[in-house]
């Protein structure tokens, strides 16, 4: 499927730089890169998938519009995604998405309403308004064609790093993580994959630990971009319990501090999330030494309230 799915988008997508980060690398005693989706367009990975599932859609789910569940990156790579093909996007977001999201949604040309405390509420809302309507849904995650978009990631790294050992991004709902390591996996069995995960906001890691797919507290955290419950069935459990190899959870000063490295010693920006597999990388510094360690920097939408903020 990611191949399939390499094709569609191909044209539509950057192909994001891997650059090696000597400050990570002498911090983890790892040969460390850095996957630059932080450069994507939209600011975030998520355009992969969004592309991918409007080109995989007939013209006739086309036709009758996409309605999306987002905390904001997901629904701005609808919104571009969308209005590239000439298709309209109304996308659902939690109480407390950041405006700057919100903005950035509707300036891409989406529709945005808003509906739920917590994004997994968002997610069941969107879903059933899409089937009410008879509107094309797009799950963040919950869906095999959006899993697949997003493992593109996974095929550059394999042609930009063949001999890549270890695989590090954050976790919400389990998109990203499942489409890469499913990826790598497959074309390199050895390749290991290390999930971030909030302390503050969970519920993938909590779940795995239940071995179900359970309620869990979500406090307010930087990586705004990971929080929020899981769908009831989302597929991305199962995926997560097979293809990821390690759980870390990292507090908001790690991820602050994190924020705050990648910023001073790679001269760019980064938002929450992204610094959350930056902050899971040093957790597990151990275990990574003498690998070559590709950190998925997976989006740049963070406001200049939040970041003033948090440094």
């Amino acid at each position: 499927m990611v191949g399939a799915a390499e094709q569609r988008i191909r044209t539509h997508v950057q192909e994001t730089p891997l650059e090696f980060s000597s400050a990570l690398s002498e911090l983890t005693g790892a040969r460390v890169y850095l996957k630059l989706e932080n450069l994507q367009l939209t600011g975030s990975f998520k355009v992969r998938g969004a592309f991918n599932a409007l080109l995989a859609a007939t013209n006739d789910d086309r036709t009758r519009g996409v309605v999306a569940a987002s905390s904001g990156n997901h629904g701005a790579g609808i919104a571009y995604a969308a209005r590239m093909l000439g298709v309209h996007s109304l996308v659902f977001v939690p109480e407390e998405t950041l405006q700057l999201k919100i903005e950035n949604i509707e300036r891409l040309g989406g529709e945005v309403r808003t509906f739920g405390a917590d994004g997994g509420i968002t997610e069941v809302h969107a879903r059933a308004y899409a089937a009410e309507y008879s509107m094309m849904y797009i799950s963040p995650y919950n869906d095999p064609i959006v899993i697949a978009g997003q493992g593109t990631i996974g095929a550059e790294i394999a042609r930009q790093l063949p001999t890549v050992d270890v695989v590090v991004a954050s976790i919400g709902g389990g998109g990203l993580i499942a489409g890469i390591a499913g990826y790598l996996k497959a074309v390199r069995p050895s390749v290991r994959a290390l999930g971030v995960s909030a302390q503050n906001s969970k519920a993938m890691a909590e779940s795995i630990r239940a071995g179900r797919i359970i309620e869990t507290q979500h406090l307010p955290t930087l990586s705004d971009g990971t929080a929020g419950g899981l769908e009831p069935g989302a597929i991305t459990f199962e995926l997560c319990q097979t293809l990821v190899d390690q759980f870390v959870d990292a507090t908001e000063e790690e991820i602050r501090s994190a924020l705050h490295l990648f910023i001073e010693a790679e001269h760019m920006l980064c938002e929450g999330a992204a610094a959350l597999a930056i902050a899971g990388l040093l957790r597990a510094k151990e275990s990574v030494v003498g690998k070559n360690v590709v950190v998925i920097v997976c989006g740049a939408n963070i406001s200049a309230e939040r970041l003033k903020e948090a440094l």
